[in-house]
This record gives structure tokens, sequence and C-alpha cells, in this order.
């Protein structure tokens, strides 16, 4: 992380200091006038001279910044014979710089902090010895071993061996969570007790919580539109200002007065409102498990006024379980040996419960399908050694001529009323059964959904299930608008609805059949767990951890943001008025206006720096 704070600048500032205290006290209580002016005329080629340097290598790039005001104000002024005024000048806009570059430092140490847990050292088994590596030397095929006490070196499941393990670097959890063979565990976690043995599946760059350090990196050179607006403001005010103390100086004749103004119209206060204010949300987030990607992310989520979600893996546990199995002239072994065979190869929750249901009825492992095509939003078809295997939905059924008898309609409606997913199953053209799949609400989705309501959000669901399916979800979690049975390109059409209707979006979703609506909506939220890859690369805010809870203080934290840059910008907007009002009637002196210029910028930093402190507890 790019540190703001350059080593000699305290030094610098320390000996300018040094030397303007000294020359005043020779000006005014010694009275040796020309001792004490060479002295400040050093403090203030000791400050002014890198404040020149960087004005001049802006205007090289044709920008007028707040360097060339002060640079013409502090060398006016020595021109003039304001030596004193010079100096005191310099001085504090140097100290004003030092000032803020430590804030800024202490306001990204959320952050940093975060960037010091990446582990350093990886015990790894290779013939037969146990060797220590780097964590960027682990491959894919090393078993990594690892102690109470120490860092998990990289993503992968548990071979053997049994942990209390802390995900608070990944999950913002710092409650450790127990793991044991075949439990999936995350690079930068902690041992807090026990002994694993992890089989490598992701290393170095590709681990979760490597690709988290690297969006938020990302995410700090990501601007928000308020951010853009006042930089481009600041690069017309501030050559405008030029030109109006020149103005002034022509019909004045008062140097002075001119060099004045370019001192207390120095917008650095307005310049940083917006910035400081998103790092201090993006590291509170980053430190409360919410990778936010961006200013832009913030003041859209603040601003939305839908927040539309996928249903299966979002507002649901995304891992569906078989509850019933109902059959057609077939044995049930029968039925869910020919199912399972067809989803071989899915990777769809509802293809993984069925096959899951096989292995563990009958003991048996699944067959491969001679030859398989999956249709999205419908379900899949598969050849087998026992012919043409359907299993899908009733669009799917229509779609290859499969008729649905009234019996076989009526215990469809019946289980979907039920808040079951039913698939029917069709052998060649006869409907051979239908499998039911639960997908229990996750935890915390009522309640999250409640509070979103309650700060003015419409909630909405958009989701490929049937219509009563969706019903009964939408019914347990109190869902203002359902739409049902919908096609990814669908999603994106209502997105684009909704926003014709009420405004902003803000998309909630988790995996690939999800990217397009994310990527319409104004802002997205990636909510699955264990890091659905495209679903994270899109969004705008990802939930590492696939808590859905931590939504509702994803919008807090993103209201209070933008609550906080309005407050910077009313107030530094306000001062500029009120220090020009005092300038033109001769009420302010150049030193007045740089110290108050440079209490404006801290006092901006300071109110940014309580961002770090937000919690649930004020949203």
């Amino acid at each position: 992380m790019k540190n703001n704070l350059p080593a000699s600048l305290g030094v610098r500032l320390a000996v300018a200091v040094s030397l303007t205290i000294v020359g005043l006290l020779f000006n005014l209580a010694l009275g040796w006038l020309l001792i004490g002016n060479i002295l400040l005329v050093l403090a203030t080629a000791i400050t002014a001279l890198p404040i020149a340097k960087t004005a001049f290598s802006a205007l090289r790039y044709k920008v007028i910044g707040i360097d060339l005001l002060v640079t013409i104000a502090v060398f006016g002024a020595v021109f003039i014979g304001e030596h004193w005024e010079a100096a005191i000048v310099a001085v504090l806009f140097t100290l004003g710089h030092y000032l803020e570059a430590r804030s800024i430092n202490k306001t990204r140490s959320a952050i940093k902090s975060l960037l010091d847990q990446a582990p350093d050292v990886a015990w790894v088994e290779r013939d037969g010895q146990i060797v220590e590596l780097p964590p960027s030397e682990v491959t894919l095929t090393d078993t990594v071993i690892i102690k109470s006490g120490q860092k998990i070196p990289v993503d992968g499941e548990v071979s053997s061996g049994q942990a209390s393990v802390n995900q608070a670097t990944v999950t913002g959890e710092s409650m450790p969570v127990d793991k044991v063979s075949g439990d999936y565990v995350y690079a930068s976690s902690i041992i807090t007790s026990g002994y694993l043995k992890v089989s490598a599946e992701k290393v170095g760059t590709h681990t979760m919580f490597a690709r988290i350090l690297g969006m938020i990196e990302d995410a700090q050179d990501k601007k928000a539109k308020t951010q853009v607006f006042l930089e481009r403001f600041a690069s017309y005010y501030t050559p405008a200002i030029v030109i109006l103390a020149v103005i002034i100086y022509l019909f004045s004749q008062d140097m002075y007065l001119a060099l004045t103004l370019l001192v207390i119209a120095c917008p650095g206060a307005l310049v940083i409102a917006t910035p400081i204010s998103i790092v201090a949300g993006i590291g509170n987030g980053a430190r409360n498990g919410l990778l936010i990607k961006g200013g832009e992310s913030v003041e859209n989520i603040a601003a939305s006024r839908v927040v539309a979600f996928d249903k299966t893996g979002t507002l649901t546990e995304g891992q569906p379980r078989v509850v019933s199995v109902k059959t057609f002239g077939v044995s049930q072994d029968e039925l869910l040996s020919l199912a399972a065979t067809a989803e071989y190869y899915s990777e769809h929750p509802l293809g993984v419960s069925i096959i899951n249901h096989y292995t563990k009825v009958t003991k048996s492992s699944v067959i491969a399908p001679l030859e398989t095509e999956v249709l999205t939003g419908l379900g899949i078809k598969a050849k087998t050694n026992k012919g043409l295997v359907l299993v899908g939905n009733r669009r799917l059924m229509h779609q290859s001529s499969v008729k649905l008898d009234q019996p076989t309609e009526d215990y469809l409606r019946a289980q979907e009323t039920a808040g079951e997913t039913a698939m029917i199953v069709a052998k060649g053209q006869t409907i051979i059964g239908v499998i039911s799949v639960a997908d229990p609400t996750r935890i915390g989705a009522k309640q999250m959904i409640k509070q979103l309501r309650s700060s003015g959000k419409k909630i909405v669901m958009l989701t490929g299930d049937n219509r009563r399916t969706a019903q009964a979800i939408a019914k347990q979690l109190d869902i203002d608008e359902i739409y049902s049975q919908l096609m990814p390109t669908d999603k994106v059409e209502h997105i684009a609805q909704l926003q014709q209707k009420y405004g902003k979006v803000t998309m909630v979703g988790d995996g690939v059949n999800d990217a397009p609506a994310l990527t319409a909506a104004d802002a997205s939220v990636a909510a699955g767990g264990n890091g659905k890859d495209i679903a994270m690369e899109v969004a705008d805010i990802v939930l590492p951890s696939g808590d859905i809870s931590k939504l509702s203080y994803a919008l807090g934290l993103s209201q209070a943001v933008v609550r906080n840059i309005k407050t910077n910008i009313y107030f530094a907007v306000g001062l500029v008025i009120v220090l020009l009002i005092g300038v033109l009637t001769k009420n302010v002196i150049m030193s007045l206006g740089m110290l108050i210029h440079v209490v404006s910028v801290l006092l901006v930093i300071t109110n940014a720096s309580r961002l770090l402190g937000y919690t649930k507890d004020n949203a």
C-alpha cells in the first residue's frame, strides 16, 4: 500500500518551523530585521520550493492545482516584503500536508491491517518429508500441514485433522469455526486450536484472500461520481481564482489582497471531501467482512430504491435436499438412478441434491451418461444406456413434447404450494416420476429484509423457479414483488423495468446465471459463500462469507459514507465562501487564511475517520 508520507517531510518541516520561530523572535523581540528576514526566507525556501516543484510538474500536464496558488502567494509575499507571512503560509501549508498524509495513512490502517494478515510460510508434505516454503511456491498437488497458532496458506479441502479456525480475514466473523475432514478452509485463516492437513486447491494470487486484497487495492482507485465532479470543478475553479486575483490587483493595485485571495481560496478540503470518506468506508467494510469495490458502488447502493434478489443460493441456503420422490410405473431406485445419471456433470444445486440423495439411499455410484445437454432455465437432457432422460420443469417437458396428465399436474401444484421445487423426470416421451427438493431460507434473511424495508427499500425477488414455489418463499420472507420462471436474460429485462418504474436498483445474486442481472443493475452484491468467481468479479460489493445479513450493514455503511461526504462538502464550500467575504472586506490576513485552510482539511479528515468506528448500532 502506498505511503503518503515522504520520509524527509517531517525533517524539513521541523527545520522550517525552528527557523520561522527564531526569525520571528529576531524581528519582533530583538528588532534584528536583517537576520530575522534571512531566517524567514530560508524557512520559506525549505518549504515552498517542494511546493513550487509540484506546482510546475502539474503545469507540464496543463493542470493548475492548489500548489500553484500557494506558490504564487508565497513568492509574491516575499516580493512585496511580507517575509513573515510568506514563511508562515509555506510552513502551515507543509504542516497541513504532513498532518493530512498522517491522517490518511491512519484512515487506511483498517485496510493495511488486513494486508498484514497474509500468511508468510507454508509447511508442505513432499516425498515423505515436511518442508518449509513461501506460500507462493505451494502447488495444487501439495498437502499443507497447519498447527495451532499458524495461518492457513492456501484455499482447500481438509483431508484430515480437526481444528477451530478463525476466518475473520475472509468472513469478518472472529468467532472460530470448527473444521473437520471434508470442510473447506481459506488462506489467511488462523488455527486457534487443533491440527489440519489441507489439500491445496487455490494457491498464491488465486486464493480468496489474495483476490480480496487485490480488489480492495483496485477499489481505492475507483472514484465516486461526486469525486469525479469535484475534481472537474476544481480544474476550472483554481484557474478562475488565479484570474480573479489578477483582476482584483488590476482594479485595486493591492498586491497583498490579491495574494491573500489565492491562499484562502485553496479548495483543499473540498478536493479530499469525497476520497477520504470513501477510503474510510472501504476500510470499515474490509474489517467487517464486506468487499466494497469503489466510491461509485457506495453511492449507487445508498441511492437505490429497490433491492432485487435471486432466490436459490441468495435468499435460500443454496443446498437443497430431496424431500420426496413420486414414481409413475418404475421403482424409486430406477427413477433416482436415471435422474442421477442425467445430472452426473451438473453443478446446479438441484442436480447435486439428486446425486447426493441417490448415493445416500442406494449406496451406489452414479453411472455417467453418454451425452448431456444443459438447457438454462429448463433442466437437462441426457442420453443414457436406457434411452433419453429428461429432468426439469414444465417448460422442458412442453418443449420436448412430453405431455403432463392432470394427476401429475395436481401433484406438482401441491408440492410447489408447499414451497418445494418439483423436478419432473421423463424417459423418452413418458413421465416416470417427480423428485421434490426443498431449499430452506438463509438464517437472518427475514430480519435483513425487514431492515432494508425499514430504510425505505422495495424488496423484489427474481427467480427461475416456478410461481408457486416463489410465492411460498416470498410469503416466508415478506417480499414485496416476485417475478418467477425467469431466464437470465429475463432478469436483465426486469431490472430495466424496475429502474424505469422506481429508479436505481441493487441486484443481489450468487452464481453464474446472476451475472447478467448483476451487471445490468445500478449496484450489485455477490452474496454467495465460497466465492462464486463470476459473481465476485462483476459485483460492486462482495460478501465473501455468504452471510446475507451483512447486506443491511453494507447499506447502512454506504448511507453513512454518503452523509459524511455531503457534510464534508457543505462545510468546505461554506468555509470558502465565508473566507472570501472576509478577504474582500479585508478582515482576513494571508497567514490566518492558511491556518484556517489547514484546520479545515484536518476537520474533514477527522470527520471521515469517524466512519472507521461505524457499527450496526449506528445504522
